[in-house]
């Protein structure tokens, strides 16, 4: 009689109860609930129910795609991703080489320096945004004033916002981010920094040579998964560091904040879910392509 390739031991029971409420939280939020999504295809009405209203077939996709401004948002969706995750990814490549570099005791103090600002609302980023940003108390206006030159108007000109975006962007998720490559540069075998450090190899050398090289499948792997999301931008970013103003709709807005508005003015639930449907279903597709192509280059560093 065959036996069975797993066994299920007391240790993995004891892992299996740490894992359980996270996998109820997955379960219940992200499964049960995608039985809302026939919402998209239905005249929804609350008297009726999900099952009870009416079919309107893809009839609740057609707001989005026949607006005018369904390229510019989804256009911004996705420059703007992907260009989020390069820089990120660069900035938080070299931060966590140099926090390598460090010693253990400063290292743990910049970590948890640069980590904060992951656990700021952007409710919160965007009043200290008006700090700087304001017209009549902003920071950098009256230090523009005091050295002889014009006050701006950063929320009435869209040119200033795809670099404060950026620095905003960069300022709240470059911690999480280096912390995740400075965990992969800990795991790296230390003999093989030793051996070239004998050949004679510089700090430079053993970074571009070792560590990238080293750190490459964990960098995939963040890749396929930041393009999944390409199509799904920051909503707390564009919204509130903006301070939703009109006049930098076309530089600032994405698919989540263009929906947002239309629902809150229409409250047209099926519209948003068809939406949300939509960003779900090319994210989707996104992810198998990126991974099938990864896999076609690198079977060992594909997610399956």
């Amino acid at each position: 009689m065959k036996k069975s390739r797993f066994r299920f031991g007391k240790g993995d029971r004891e892992l299996s109860l740490l894992a359980l409420p996270s996998v109820l939280y997955i379960f219940v939020f992200s499964y049960l609930t995608m039985f809302g999504a026939i919402i998209a295809f239905k005249n929804y009405r609350y008297d009726k129910g999900i099952l009870g209203s009416d079919w309107a077939g893809f009839d609740n996709f057609k707001f989005f795609f026949i607006s005018e401004k369904a390229f510019i948002v989804t256009r911004n969706t996705v420059l703007y991703s992907l260009w989020f995750w390069v820089v990120t990814t660069l900035g938080a490549l070299i931060v966590a080489i140099l926090l390598n570099e460090i010693s253990r005791k400063w290292s743990k103090y910049y970590q948890t320096t640069m980590f904060l600002p992951t656990f700021v609302s952007w409710v919160v980023v965007m009043f200290l945004a008006q700090m700087f940003l304001s017209h009549d108390y902003g920071f950098l206006n009256r230090m523009y004033e005091s050295i002889g030159l014009d006050r701006v108007r950063w929320y009435l000109e869209a040119n200033y916002w795809p670099l404060i975006l950026t620095l905003a962007h960069l300022w709240k998720s470059i911690g999480f981010s280096a912390l995740v490559y400075y965990a992969g540069i800990v795991a790296i075998d230390p003999s093989y920094y030793e051996a070239a450090k004998m050949d004679g190899a510089s700090r430079f050398q053993m970074a571009r040579k070792i560590t990238i090289p080293m750190l490459s499948p964990l960098i995939i792997i963040l890749m396929i998964m930041a393009i999944g999301n390409m199509i799904r931008g920051d909503f707390g970013l564009h919204f509130f560091v903006s301070n939703n103003s009109p006049l930098l709709y076309n530089t600032t807005d994405i698919i989540d904040t263009f929906v947002y508005r239309a629902l809150s003015v229409s409250g047209d639930i099926p519209m948003a879910t068809a939406v949300g449907l939509y960003q779900s279903v090319v994210g989707l597709l996104l992810v198998v392509g990126a991974n099938y192509t990864v896999r076609k280059i690198s079977e060992e560093n594909s997610l399956w």
